[in-house]
Formats: structure tokens, C-alpha cells, sequence
């Protein structure tokens, strides 16, 4: 369980900001399970979920790399949540999937050609004796837009993925899963961006997504 609560080259635990971060926004002397669930609230709607701006580089991918920033994708917002809860000695790691979007945002899907969201990311928490998921990255504001329910978390049960909006009609569904990881696996996430997107590394210009894919240490 070591591997699941010490900082990381991607999920930062140990720097100052994520450190400040995870106590901000849960009350001291609370338990584990009621601090999941703060840290939950506060990055799910605390940053607008925001995939136009994939920033792919060693430092923009860090936990920390979010705080300074007010919106995020679901890979770093899963990542912050991660690296708050092992601050606060709650085990975490971080979970990828494919998901087949059905309503989705238009100019995303069409420059993406595909309804398919590759490497949807979550945060697996270890809480009470078990691993729940949590899936932070839509903010309360963006599921009213498309009439969606907010993902809910209560410590206690998995919070994935909204399978049908308000209407009846379904939304989301997971088609694809990778895993679980102890850390943020940068080069299969960008080796599988290429395999499914391949254009998008061709296009640096577009005004939809601005991608940065440098290999810095």
C-alpha cells in the first residue's frame, strides 16, 4: 500500500501547493472518508471541466501544474484529487478508461472524428477497508448545461460515470479499461492519444485544442 501514498513524479503530494490545497478544503480532525468526500466536491466544481488545452508536457502534467489554473481535463483534475488524498495519508491511484460519449461537446467530437474519449481518467480512493472510484472532472455547472445528474461521492460507493442524462437518454459508457496505475502513465497516455487521434499531432494550429507533446525532463 507504500506505493499508493508517497508522492510521485506526476501525482506531486509532496509540493507545497498540493499540500496547502488538501488542507484548505477539508476540516482538520475530520475522518478519512469525510475528507475523500470535501476533496471531491471541492475539485469538481472548483475547476471547470475544460478538454480544449491538453498541455502533455513532464511539469504540465503534475498535480500541481492544476492549482495554477481555474478550469481542466478529467486526467488532471483525477490526478489533483489523487495527490490531496495522499497528503492526507488516504491511498489513492489513478484509473483510465475508453468512453463512448453520446451527447458530448459537438466541436470536440468533431475534431476528435470519433465519439470516443480516449484515457478518461478517475481516482480510485482507498476508504473504510475498500477502493471506490471517484470521477471529479464535470463540474456541477457543466452537467446542468447538458441536463445531465452532477456526480455525486459518498466515500462509500463508486461515482464513475453519468450513464444517462435527465431525459432518459444514455450518455456516457465505458468501452475500454486500462487500469489502474500508481502513477500518471504519461507515455501510454500519449502513445494512445496518437494511436486514436493521430491527426491532432498533425495539426498544431487548430483553434479547438492546442497541444504541447515535448519530451522534457
Amino acid at each position: 500500500m507504500d506505493n499508493y501514498l508517497r508522492p510521485t513524479a506526476y501525482i506531486d503530494s509532496d509540493h507545497p501547493a498540493v499540500i496547502d490545497y488538501a488542507h484548505q478544503h477539508t476540516q482538520a480532525g475530520g475522518s478519512q472518508l469525510d475528507q475523500a468526500v470535501d476533496l471531491y466536491y471541492a475539485i469538481r466544481d472548483g475547476f471547470m471541466y475544460h478538454p480544449y488545452d491538453l498541455v502533455l508536457t513532464r511539469d504540465g502534467l503534475k498535480a500541481s501544474s492544476l492549482l495554477k489554473k481555474d478550469r481542466g481535463y478529467c486526467v488532471e483534475k483525477s490526478n489533483l484529487l489523487a495527490a490531496c488524498a495522499r497528503v492526507l495519508g488516504i491511498p489513492s491511484r489513478l484509473g483510465f478508461g475508453i468512453v463512448k460519449n453520446h451527447i458530448g461537446v459537438e466541436k470536440v467530437l468533431e475534431y476528435l472524428k470519433t465519439d470516443l474519449l480516449v484515457f478518461h481518467g478517475y481516482t480510485e480512493l482507498y476508504l473504510e477497508g475498500q477502493w471506490v472510484k471517484a470521477t471529479p472532472a464535470f463540474n456541477k455547472e457543466l452537467c446542468e448545461m447538458y441536463q445531465v445528474a452532477p456526480l455525486e461521492f459518498d466515500g462509500k460507493s463508486d461515482s464513475l460515470f453519468q450513464e444517462y442524462n435527465e431525459g432518459g437518454h444514455q450518455f456516457m459508457e465505458y468501452k475500454h479499461d486500462y487500469g489502474v496505475f500508481d502513477d500518471m502513465p504519461r507515455e501510454l497516455f500519449i502513445s494512445e492519444l496518437q494511436k486514436h487521434y493521430p491527426h491532432i499531432f498533425k495539426d498544431q494550429s487548430n483553434s479547438v485544442y492546442k497541444f504541447m507533446v515535448t519530451t522534457d525532463t
